[in-house]
């Protein structure tokens, strides 16, 4: 059993775990949880995200039911398509490809309970990618940064210079969103 307002972090991201930092949060455990995070045939990005940070905090949280329990789950769109998480050199150069020259939309679901109380929200950040080039494509492919992460590409590392415009929240594109975030835990009494 949990103690009374600890702190538990439904995900192993060790990014989340720095952006957390960054606001002087330190979670007392980390929790990953561990659903089935294939979209539903027909689902959007947004809800996509939202289903899966509700998802990973219930799970979470019956197990913990005395915690303070934070999810998140990071999506990115074209349109109505969801890009995968890329495990494969070719799923990423087909994400690259596919996200070269157009906008795409990161979505992050986040997901708080507390108490029983679920408090939830899905934060949207808009990405203009230039043209990329096929040098380009395969330099960042050979990076290896690709690996594991929503789109194949994380903007805090090299494809940060393929990125021509972004409107909305940077800490949301690198995988949880600060300023949401806070003020989900502290809704649900985190004293920070």
């Amino acid at each position: 059993m949990a103690a009374p307002g600890r702190l538990v972090l439904a995900s192993a991201s060790p990014r989340r775990r720095d952006l957390l930092a960054q606001i002087g949060i330190a979670p007392d455990a980390i929790l990953p949880a561990d659903i089935n995070e294939d979209p539903i045939p027909g689902e959007l990005p947004r809800v996509h995200a939202l289903r899966l940070a509700q998802g990973k905090a219930q799970t979470v949280a019956e197990r913990e039911p005395d915690a303070i329990v934070l999810a998140a789950d990071t999506v990115v769109g074209v349109g109505r398509r969801i890009l995968p998480k890329t495990e494969a050199r070719e799923e990423a150069e087909g994400c690259l490809r596919l996200m070269s020259g157009r906008n795409h939309r990161v979505y992050t679901g986040v997901c708080v309970i507390a108490g029983g109380e679920v408090r939830s929200r899905v934060v949207e950040t808009r990405i203009g990618f230039k043209r990329l080039s096929d040098a380009e494509i395969s330099t960042y492919l050979d990076s290896g940064e690709w690996h594991g992460k929503a789109g194949g590409y994380g903007i805090q590392g090299l494809a940060g210079a393929y990125i021509a415009k972004m409107i909305g929240s940077y800490t949301n594109v690198v995988g949880l969103p600060l300023y949401e975030t806070r003020n989900l835990l502290t809704a649900a009494g985190v004293n920070l």
